[in-house]
């Protein structure tokens, strides 16, 4: 039993862990440690975050040797009503054991990061527009789900119903590195509510992932480079929340990335997000320059219709989501629109593990 379990500490780099804690507690009895508060932060989330995993794997430690005790019970006392007992620890140790094992996946640059979700509707209009919608609820019934945090930072309604585009900021542990498997066009198929003849419909969203990475990048902008618009912030259903033009769009006029931000209450603070947001993916930018980088950070820019898409969500004649990467399917499909990701996301991180 004690084998079993020093194997998995080695495969959790427990060691490593511990090593990390001491310097990161050692740095913080520095002084002027916090003279530097985002640093410190980021020091505090990291130490935060390393005693979680090492305490997630003792209580596993603590379940392996309770079902071993059950089953030592089972045997000696030749007790064929402990059996149920000892199924269900043994199904609830091996689930939290994956779970924690692919944690161990997250180790990407990027993947302790908050992650920046971005929506567009493709071709279809209304109907587009309305799986924009049903995908934006879908990630922040996941988020919810998983603790994480989930702000809209920008949208744009649909003439109809829907969504045109939105961002969403997701905020957790690790947020990026569960997201990046989200990114790509997602397809629906379904009878479409907006037509009158009751015909199957197909509608495409692309969906754009980025880290929100928060210590200095280093990259420098000319401000002669952009163009700075700003309008008025809109409520759900296209309301007017703020009279005033404190919404922002800045376009990169070398790159023509555009990032824009109406989240905040002023129009300093939605310029100071949307400059982040824009520095975050000048920074990909450089770094995709290493070719060998580009599909771990961003992936392909494809086109945002058929024979592209990452994921189908199929409503009718039969009810299926499927990922054609990983093959990973689901038959609840409503399920999944309610936030049921994991089965996606875990399958995902295994894939991309052999990938590379």
């Amino acid at each position: 039993m004690r084998n079993h379990c020093l194997k998995w500490g080695i495969h959790f780099d427990l060691a490593n862990k511990n090593k990390r804690i001491q310097e990161i507690e050692q740095t913080m009895e520095e002084p002027g440690f916090w003279d530097n508060a985002e640093k410190a932060q980021g020091l505090m989330k990291e130490l935060k975050n390393l005693k979680d995993t090492i305490e997630e794997y003792q209580h596993l430690e603590t379940k392996y040797e309770d079902v071993q005790t059950l089953l030592e019970m089972g045997y000696e006392e030749n007790d064929a009503s402990l059996v149920p007992e000892i199924k269900e620890a043994l199904e609830q140790f091996i689930q939290e054991l994956e779970t924690l094992k692919l944690e161990t996946l997250l180790s990407g640059e990027y993947d302790k990061y908050n992650a920046i979700l971005t929506l567009h509707a493709g071709a279809g209009g209304t109907e587009s527009c309305d799986w924009a919608g049903m995908l934006c609820r879908m990630y922040q019934r996941w988020a919810d789900k998983k603790g994480y945090t989930c702000e809209m930072l920008d949208f744009l309604d649909g003439e109809e119903a829907g969504l045109k585009s939105v961002t969403l900021q997701v905020g957790g542990i690790n947020a990026y590195g569960h997201l990046k498997s989200e990114r790509g066009v997602h397809r629906l198929v379904r009878i479409s509510p907006f037509n009158a003849a009751g015909k199957r419909q197909t509608s495409f969203v692309s969906c754009d992932v980025m880290p929100d990475i928060e210590e200095d990048t280093g990259i420098e902008i000319d401000e002669k480079d952009l163009r700075i618009d700003t309008y008025h912030s809109s409520g759900a259903g296209g309301q007017n929340v703020n009279k005033t033009s404190s919404a922002v769009r800045i376009t990169h006029i070398p790159t023509n990335i555009v990032v824009q931000c109406q989240n905040e209450r002023s129009q300093l603070q939605n310029k100071d997000k949307a400059m982040a947001m824009l520095k975050s993916k000048l920074y990909l930018m450089k770094q995709q320059e290493n070719q060998e980088k580009i599909s771990g950070i961003r992936g392909e820019v494809k086109e945002i219709g058929w024979g592209n898409q990452i994921r189908s969500y199929v409503m009718q004649p039969y009810t299926l989501v499927k990922d054609h990467r990983t093959n990973e399917e689901v038959g609840n499909a409503a399920s999944v629109l309610d936030g049921n990701l994991n089965p996606f996301i875990n399958a995902y991180l295994k894939w991309n593990a052999q990938k590379n």
